[in-house]
């Protein structure tokens, strides 16, 4: 049997994720920490289902060009956040912490699974989740851009 990841064969002219619900959650972990060398490799789909009760790291890139199959070095470390309304998070998707948007999804690093997910978040600004001065508990959300 011959399996073939349609992003890998890129059979998709444009995101099929036509509607979808946002993923909620709250911060469990507020980490501290930059790299200029991380090496984290994006893997080809551009979406994971996340489920309600799971754990995943958020990681900030300021490199342009950050994306789905790509390779990230330049990361600041967000935190942890434990997801509340499960979802499919998409490349592209708006990530906005404490209600402020913060960047956009450009991709997901699986070195940790089946720990946990990396999301890869592209924002102007590689800082910390403590440079940001986030708290526990801190509100997440996931959204469709424009939704």
């Amino acid at each position: 049997m011959i399996i073939i990841d349609p992003y890998k064969a890129g059979m998709f002219e444009k995101n099929p994720y036509a509607k979808k619900r946002d993923i909620l959650g709250s911060l469990i972990v507020v980490l501290d920490g930059r790299l200029d060398e991380r090496g984290l490799q994006l893997i080809a789909p551009i979406s994971r289902a996340l489920l309600a009760g799971e754990i995943h790291e958020l990681i900030l890139t300021d490199e342009e060009g950050a994306g789905p199959n790509k390779k990230v070095n330049k990361i600041a470390y967000l935190g942890f956040f434990e997801v509340s309304q499960s979802g499919v998070m998409v490349t592209g998707d708006d990530i906005y912490v404490a209600r402020q948007k913060i960047g956009r999804v450009a991709g997901f690093d699986i070195t940790h699974m089946p720990n946990h997910l990396n999301i890869v978040i592209y924002s102007d600004e590689r800082t910390s989740g403590l440079e940001k001065g986030l708290e526990l508990g801190t509100e997440f959300k996931c959204s469709k851009p424009n939704s």
